[in-house]
């Protein structure tokens, strides 16, 4: 990972809607590094990264941030997060914005293998599975380089979830969402826990039947409510966190969506998996035990992005 000018890392923000804007905020509010914020729509980055640059000296934050409409302006970009794409609207699924976003994203891709071939590229852009795998067939990217986020954000939402339930601390749930970014995501419940005792032993199971069924929802309860768009500060949240991984080498084991080679019985998909995720990008796929119930249910998961796969 080079320096640039400034001797601070390059992190390149594609898309500059809710969570573009977010993402440039966290970068610099968590000391990242300087930012590029980039989007076909002119002037919108602009005036996002000018209103940045202000707050920056409200917190004395020395970072710089950039807004351009010219995708050459990543170049020598660390770290790219690509956000492009349309939002979901209430009664659309994921997979309704498959065919738009995929030339969205092959465009975006082409920009990234010219001007920023060293980056690692975390994808955020919906359907996630199939976004991801498009962007590393169409960069050619190392697989450990093109990762989709998506694990840590649904994990996320199940240690809310929990937490609210038990009345207790997040930061006392570990937890783990594994599969598709859809409804048929896989809440890892045999792997769940508050402070190492099994949430099973904690909550009735017909309970945490429900609150699963929410997890798996909770993207689209969050849409149904905005009206005019979907979540972003979550989602930002969630790829800064794989972003400092990366940059600050952290060896975080956390789940994200990679391509599988055997892993889990599967291969030539990407899909959510515990990962280890340091400066090599996906530093190694953690293979846990799953009882029946969630392996047949990862499978399922796998076909149904494979089923997204054939409408690219």
């Amino acid at each position: 990972m080079a320096a640039n000018a400034t001797g601070r890392k390059k992190i390149a923000l594609i898309g500059a809607g809710q969570i573009g804007g977010t993402l440039a905020m966290l970068c610099g509010t968590r000391k990242l590094g300087d930012v590029v914020l980039y989007d076909v729509v002119e002037g919108m980055p602009q005036g996002k990264a000018l209103d940045l640059s202000h707050l920056a000296p409200v917190f004395g934050l020395d970072f710089k941030i950039t807004g351009t409409n010219n995708i050459a302006d990543i170049a020598g970009a660390d770290v790219c997060v690509v956000t492009s794409g349309l939002p979901r609207k209430p009664g659309m699924s994921r997979d309704d914005l498959v065919k738009t976003n995929a030339e969205i994203v092959r465009n975006v891709a082409k920009g990234i293998k010219e001007h920023a071939p060293g980056a690692l590229v975390i994808v955020i852009t919906n359907p996630l599975d199939a976004m991801v795998y498009l962007m590393q067939k169409e960069t050619g990217f190392p697989t450990n380089r093109v990762i989709g986020m998506a694990g840590v954000l649904d994990t996320a939402r199940y240690q809310a979830f929990l937490a609210e339930e038990l009345n207790v601390s997040v930061s006392s749930v570990s937890a783990f969402v594994l599969g598709g970014h859809g409804d048929d995501m896989v809440p890892v419940r045999s792997y769940t826990t508050c402070n190492g005792i099994p949430v099973g032993n904690l909550i009735k199971a017909d309970r945490l039947d429900a609150i699963e069924k929410r997890v798996r929802g909770a993207g689209g309860e969050v849409v149904a409510l905005l009206k005019t768009g979907s979540a972003f500060y979550s989602p930002a949240a969630s790829a800064i966190q794989m972003v400092e991984a990366y940059l600050l080498d952290q060896r975080r084991v956390l789940a994200a969506a990679v391509m599988l080679n055997g892993e889990y019985g599967l291969k030539g998909v990407y899909l959510g998996v515990p990962i280890v995720m340091g400066k090599g990008g996906v530093e190694k796929v953690v293979e846990i035990e799953l009882n029946a119930d969630e392996n047949k249910a990862l499978h399922e998961s796998a076909d149904r992005v494979k089923q997204l796969l054939a409408i690219l």
